[in-house]
């Protein structure tokens, strides 16, 4: 059984220049609770990995508004002119990969694989600097694994043993991001008694979850 947490408590943890896997999509299932208390306790030389840096004024966004992030590893940054401005300032650094090709390198990480090959970005950019391999005839890029020190994950609901459901675009990456973290640090809308959730909904299982926030009040 999980003790539930504050997120302040939670950002304590989180020391300045670690590494964060941070669920989302466009700001939609991040864990804004832990992004605020981040915000409150002053963090500073993040690294985030997560699909895109939202904007300015939601979920990650706020961490680059804030100056608190030194390297996004994204795959968008269209609606965040505050990472644009940064970036072509080198005031943070950012590498930008293709969805797919992100979440099969966060995938290789928690499963331990040496890297995915993919046919994404042969022939562009993409390429340089990267490792190349022939097959069949055809050019493959060797992306390398990631792993965080943390991931900071939003659930629709979480039990005490830290089984955890989402909902709508929150499966796109979070449970991938539960694999491939050393500490696991989850953010439910609501925590429900062990056996409330039903075993087909356990996306994630408990035993890959370090900590519970409370629920929100």
């Amino acid at each position: 059984m999980k003790r539930a947490i504050k997120a302040a408590e939670a950002a304590e943890m989180i020391p300045d220049g670690a590494v964060l896997l941070i669920g989302g999509f466009m700001g939609v299932g991040s864990p804004h609770r832990l992004i605020d208390a981040l915000l409150a306790r002053g963090a500073r030389d993040l690294t985030i990995v997560n699909n895109d840096t939202a904007s300015p004024d939601k979920g990650v966004g706020k961490l680059v508004a804030a100056g608190a992030v030194r390297k996004a590893i994204t795959s968008h940054i269209g609606l965040n002119p505050i990472t644009q401005k940064m970036m072509i300032a080198g005031e943070m650094e950012v590498e930008l990969v293709p969805q797919g090709t992100l979440v099969e390198r966060i995938r290789a990480g928690g499963v331990g694989l040496g890297g995915v090959l993919t046919a994404t970005g042969v022939g562009t950019l993409v390429e340089d600097g990267k490792q190349k391999i022939e097959i069949d005839g055809k050019k493959y890029l060797v992306e390398k694994p990631i792993r965080g020190d943390f991931a900071l994950l939003a659930a629709q609901h979480a039990d005490y043993v830290g089984n955890l459901e989402y909902s709508l675009t929150a499966h796109n990456f979070n449970p991938i991001m539960a694999l491939a973290a050393d500490v696991v640090i989850a953010e439910p809308e609501h925590i429900l008694p062990v056996g409330a959730i039903t075993p087909d909904a356990v996306k994630t299982p408990g035993v890959l979850v370090d900590h519970l926030l409370e629920r929100a009040h």
